[in-house]
């Protein structure tokens, strides 16, 4: 239990990272590009994520796609070796999630349980962070499926072209 609310913390922390995430397409800390893959990096304090956007986006409502607004799609994985943290994944859908919900990320045909809190979602445990990103290495796609506050189901499908290039710069860049 220790474990999950350590990790639940840390994800909280990434809400800070939410005003990054946002300028990243524009920001100068872009220290690679491996594919469809980026690195960042930022120094006070120091944290470090790959990051991508989706290559497909599929927004439904009542089985029916509709257009809907949103914010910025991305996934990360994300280091900040201050605080502990190594390796976690973290997806944003530009929306709010419904309140209570979960999120489905699927790699390779296995599925892994994403929490929700406002517009971050994020798994449970660290270890289950690393489950993830090793299924993310093998792996050429990943898909978050998730549900809005106002009930739209968003299904993202990500290439991991790139991936662990890209995580393995994170990583020792916050090493």
């Amino acid at each position: 239990m220790i474990s999950k609310m350590t990790h639940a913390l840390g994800a909280l922390a990434l809400l800070t990272l939410g005003t990054t995430a946002t300028a990243q397409e524009t920001s100068s800390n872009r220290v690679a590009a491996n594919t469809d893959w980026s690195v960042f990096v930022e120094s006070d304090p120091t944290e470090c994520w790959a990051v991508s956007a989706p290559k497909e986006t599929v927004n439904s409502r009542d089985g029916q796609v509709v257009s809907v607004r949103r914010g910025e799609i991305l996934l990360f994985v994300f280091y900040r070796p201050g605080a502990g943290v190594q390796g976690q994944v973290t997806f944003t859908g530009g929306y709010p999630f419904a309140s209570g919900s979960t999120a489905e990320l699927s790699i390779g045909g296995t599925a892994y349980e994403l929490f929700t809190e406002g517009e971050w979602a994020w798994p449970a445990t660290p270890e289950a962070d690393a489950q993830i990103v090793a299924a993310m290495k093998r792996g050429s796609e990943a898909t978050v499926t998730a549900r809005s506050g106002r009930g739209t189901v968003t299904r993202d499908t990500f290439s991991l072209l790139g991936f662990t290039a890209g995580v393995e710069e994170a990583a020792n860049r916050c090493s």
